[in-house]
């Protein structure tokens, strides 16, 4: 098994990108492997890893389809109704409160409301 080469954060060779560079120019990795990894030292932990794909074997990011707008458009709308009081929040519900803030916030307004569990 071969190791990866690994470079310090900003020492990557020209024609490397990660995931991110590579959306940003419009491409995507496309099925090709990992060629390198980047690692930005930290202090006290290990470090940050980011893994680095070719830039010239890339493709280019699938165009949107009406189907994948409506499918992620029903995920975020399902994202940002509170299951308590069924509204629109104007921000996704965090998963550790399994409820809109307010609902968290003010449990006597929404107590006839069954609060559902969040595991």
């Amino acid at each position: 098994m071969s190791t990866l080469p690994v470079y310090r954060w900003r020492l990557a060779p020209e024609g490397l990108a990660t995931r991110r560079q590579l959306r940003a120019l419009g491409l995507r990795p496309g099925g090709q492997d990992v060629v390198a990894q980047l690692e930005r030292p930290r202090r006290r932990r290990g470090p940050l890893v980011a893994y680095l794909y070719r830039v010239d074997r890339a493709r280019p990011v699938r165009p949107m389809t009406p189907a994948r707008r409506a499918a992620l458009s029903a995920a975020m709308t399902a994202r940002r109704t509170c299951p308590v009081c069924r509204q629109d929040a104007g921000y996704c519900i965090p998963s550790s409160l399994g409820m809109c803030v307010t609902c968290h916030d003010n449990p006597t307004t929404h107590a006839s409301k069954e609060v559902p569990r969040v595991r």
